[in-house]
């Protein structure tokens, strides 16, 4: 079991992960293969299995929200584990798709919200998709989120906040994944009905597509502390921020793959370099101020900093132009954690070359 005192320090919070954190995600993700490795639709199959492979560390990752959970620790890693297969397995299914179909993307996302609403009816998710042999996969993982959520002491609250930031998921997920030429009009569009803080549209889209903000409303609420004023609290602190400031870094090591998948990447359309330097070092020192706002705010400023670690970490950042005064700017920005989180990434990854 864990404690229930939340680590506010770096190597504490490290040691928790290694020790309890991760093999509690490795073990949620076996099962989750195992199903996946059952799915008669070949291309499902492949999308599925390629999602947990490629993308583990984002549930590893997410997972670390379970230590604002308590005693229910466990029932949080279920959550964030299924919820986050979701997200990945989709994004692959929509990313590699022959269809361009926004109302097949829209409909596939609609799992993502179902996942919220434990009253939800079944669906056939992919009644517009090519493929659809799943063997309940989808839907068993819909129902694991659902039988968390199911148990919180107050749904209403999480469900408000927790959907707000879905919708904004699922219309991002649509907007990106159509024609190459509809792309940026709809994100432009959708950006000026949508967008109320001072960012560029493709600022405001890339801080819609993380799913941090859903995983601490859950923390919180599996812990029996979210009510409305905190709910609405922790919304304001991940979005735009520290949301934004997550999925930019994604992008930005992803620049060199996406140019080669004519896959669109929201670091792309800066003016420059340099505009894109200031504007991550804006959103890493917006972040940590609004990680600052909430309950536990060691934990979240920690959260920022690990974001800058683990992603400046990835071994693809060294082919990008202009890496190293960019890494050295945001670990500056950032402060001293993130060059340890930084460190034990690369030494994470250092070992897992050796593994697999």
């Amino acid at each position: 079991m864990l404690s229930n005192l939340v680590p506010s320090t770096p190597i504490p919070l490290m040691i928790t992960v290694y020790r309890k954190i991760f093999p509690a995600v490795r073990k949620e993700l076996a099962v989750w293969k195992q199903r996946a490795d059952e799915i008669p639709d070949e291309e499902l199959r492949f999308q599925a299995l390629a999602s947990m492979s490629e993308k583990r560390f984002h549930c590893q990752g997410g997972a670390v929200y379970a230590l604002l959970s308590g005693a229910r620790w466990r029932e949080c890693i279920r959550f964030i584990v299924a919820y986050q297969t979701i997200s990945d397995y989709l994004d692959n299914l929509c990313d590699r798709s022959t269809t361009l179909d926004p109302s097949s993307f829209s409909l596939l996302h609609t799992s993502m919200i179902d996942a919220h609403c434990p009253r939800s009816e079944p669906k056939d998710y992919y009644a517009f998709f090519h493929h659809k042999q799943d063997n309940g996969y989808l839907q068993q993982l819909v129902q694991t989120c659902n039988d968390v959520v199911a148990k919180l002491d107050d749904i209403p609250t999480y469900q408000e906040q927790a959907l707000q930031l879905t919708r904004l998921y699922s219309d991002l997920q649509v907007h990106k994944h159509v024609k190459q030429e509809e792309r940026v009009p709809r994100l432009t569009n959708w950006s000026k009905e949508k967008n109320c803080h001072p960012l560029a549209w493709y600022e405001f889209s890339a801080a819609t597509g993380s799913t941090l903000g859903i995983f601490c409303l859950m923390a919180y609420s599996l812990a029996g502390r979210l009510h409305r004023k905190l709910a609405n609290e922790i919304v304001t602190a991940y979005f735009p921020y520290i949301q934004g400031l997550h999925i930019l870094l994604d992008y930005y090591i992803d620049q060199q793959e996406d140019k080669e998948e004519d896959d669109l990447n929201f670091c792309s359309y800066y003016e420059s370099q340099t505009v894109m330097h200031e504007r991550f070092q804006y959103f890493c020192e917006q972040a940590k101020v609004y990680a600052g706002t909430i309950p536990n705010p060691s934990f979240h400023k920690m959260v920022v900093q690990g974001l800058v670690g683990l992603y400046l970490g990835d071994g693809k950042v060294n082919h990008i132009h202009d890496s190293t005064p960019f890494k050295q700017l945001l670990f500056q920005t950032a402060g001293k954690p993130a060059m340890f989180f930084y460190r034990n990434t690369r030494i994470y990854y250092f070992f897992k070359q050796f593994i697999h």
